[in-house]
């Protein structure tokens, strides 16, 4: 088989083609849904931004001009936590609608995200958020399935197809050539594409950031292996099919079952299987847990005074007023402690619950290449499921930080003989408050990225070895005429 026929089929299908009104249309369309979500996602993107930016420094600007309280005091009025979307958001939104981005920092309590764009937006949000990976994911290969669903088809019921093999072309340059020819269509409207994703890695001062360029990098890839795919399946399917009317049916049916019968099914089959507990259901498992292991603010707690009394006992004294620190804050950080724990084990309970649901489409990549395209576009983009724990796990890091300082502070300055929190006389100096560094989220790093997707890498390119090798291998079973 040689190299130049397999390029001249290529170049005769794509000529061919391209000349067909139909498909200029089609790609004019394109186009214009792809700058219209393109602006509409950078837009959506600089206001998000804007806004996550101005209430972090409106939030830490509360928490600086408290004036001196009691640490405790300080401790309840709590702080926001926020959550600055990735600029890869602007082309693979993800999950990202559908999550809170803003968590309240407080003592003693654990609290979820909110303010999801699609709490604050109207109901067509929650059809779907339109974007460029949406177009990619899910219109492109409908474009390809429809372009390319008569490549050998319509040859071969013109009877081109047994001249060409006739002149010297055997079935597997055949149908590498129409593949090729296929890809090269694919690529007038992926290109495009392309462009706007890499558009995104010039935010900053119109100099390319490594960790955006280097995360677009593996996206491009992900999506060529995706497409070359789709190319060698259209072109199987028009190959094995009696006429092009079959053939259409076919990769109709094939879209239909793998872009919406199977992720639809695999989201209501995992909530059905492993259906999680509300959102009372999850606090009162927790209420009900820190009550049997005792409460840090009932001074006549059991669990609380066997502790008083080891205190004393340790520091041979028999009064907490003679105990070299504040002995109600040394309580609060135990109590904070207790509490963390037992969130943090429900919570994890609570997460493993959703990692179920989710287990089902992540187990049928599989047999579906699109899940597996889906879940390397959104982990690398920082929207999909992990990115979102991340950010929990983070926020109640930083909290139980933030609540354990600010019992350190009433041990070292509040003395024993204080009653309460009330009041100017037992209060600190604000500045001891203010030089705790505020919030910064950290996203997961590459490496941890493509290691979370390796499977669905794996299995995207196990699918194109797989389909290639299976088309070259039966290419003479297949019919010239």
């Amino acid at each position: 088989m040689k190299a130049q026929i397999v390029i001249l089929i290529a170049k005769q299908f794509f000529k061919k083609t391209f000349n067909s009104k139909g498909l200029l249309v089609l790609w004019c369309v394109f186009l214009m849904a792809l700058a219209y979500v393109t602006i509409t996602g950078w837009q959506a993107f600089e206001e998000q931004h804007h806004i996550i930016g101005h209430h972090q420094e409106e939030s830490r600007a509360s928490w600086d001009n408290n004036p001196d309280k009691h640490p405790h005091r300080m401790a309840h009025f709590g702080s926001f936590a926020f959550r600055e979307q990735h600029p890869l958001r602007i082309f693979d939104s993800g999950i990202e609608n559908y999550t809170g981005n803003a968590v309240f920092l407080e003592a003693h309590q654990q609290n979820t995200a909110n303010f999801s764009q699609v709490s604050l937006s109207t109901g067509l949000i929650r059809f779907g958020d339109l974007n460029i990976a949406m177009l990619l994911q899910i219109i492109l290969p409908l474009i390809i399935f429809f372009v390319g669903y008569a490549s050998i088809t319509s040859e071969r019921m013109n009877g081109t197809l047994k001249i060409i093999y006739l002149q010297g072309a055997n079935m597997k340059a055949i149908l590498l050539g129409k593949t090729l020819g296929l890809f090269l269509i694919t690529c007038l409207f992926f290109i495009p594409a392309l462009v706007a994703l890499w558009s995104i890695s010039f935010l900053e001062h119109d100099i390319i950031n490594s960790q955006i360029a280097t995360r677009s990098t593996y996206i491009t890839i992900a999506y060529t292996l995706f497409f070359m795919l789709l190319c060698c399946i259209t072109v199987i399917i028009s190959a094995t099919s009696e006429n092009s009317n079959k053939a259409l049916l076919s990769v109709l049916g094939l879209w239909l079952l793998l872009f919406i019968i199977i992720p639809k099914t695999a989201q209501v089959l995992g909530n059905y299987l492993y259906p999680n507990p509300s959102k009372i259901e999850f606090r009162t498992a927790i209420e009900e847990e820190v009550s049997k292991t005792g409460d840090s603010h009932n001074p006549d707690d059991p669990y609380f005074n066997k502790l008083r009394d080891s205190v004393l006992s340790v520091h041979k004294v028999t009064d907490v007023k003679e105990l070299p620190f504040n002995y109600s804050g040394f309580i609060m950080s135990k109590g904070e402690k207790q509490t963390a724990l037992i969130y943090n084990r429900e919570h994890k309970l609570l997460i493993d619950k959703y990692r179920d649901q989710n287990s089902i489409a992540k187990n049928l990549v599989w047999l579906n290449p699109y899940l597996a395209v889906k879940e390397i576009s959104m982990g690398l983009s920082s929207t999909d499921f992990d990115t979102y724990v991340n950010f929990l796990s983070q926020t109640e890091a930083y909290r139980y930080k933030q609540s354990q300082y600010m019992n350190e502070l009433q041990m070292k300055y509040i003395s024993n003989k204080a009653k309460g929190s009330e009041g100017k006389v037992h209060v600190i100096d604000s500045s001891l408050w203010k030089s705790f560094p505020d919030f910064k989220y950290e996203y997961i790093s590459i490496s941890d990225t493509l290691s979370n997707k390796l499977m669905a890498i794996v299995v995207l390119i196990i699918w194109l070895l797989l389909v290639v090798g299976g088309m070259l291998l039966f290419s003479n079973r297949f019919k010239i005429s």
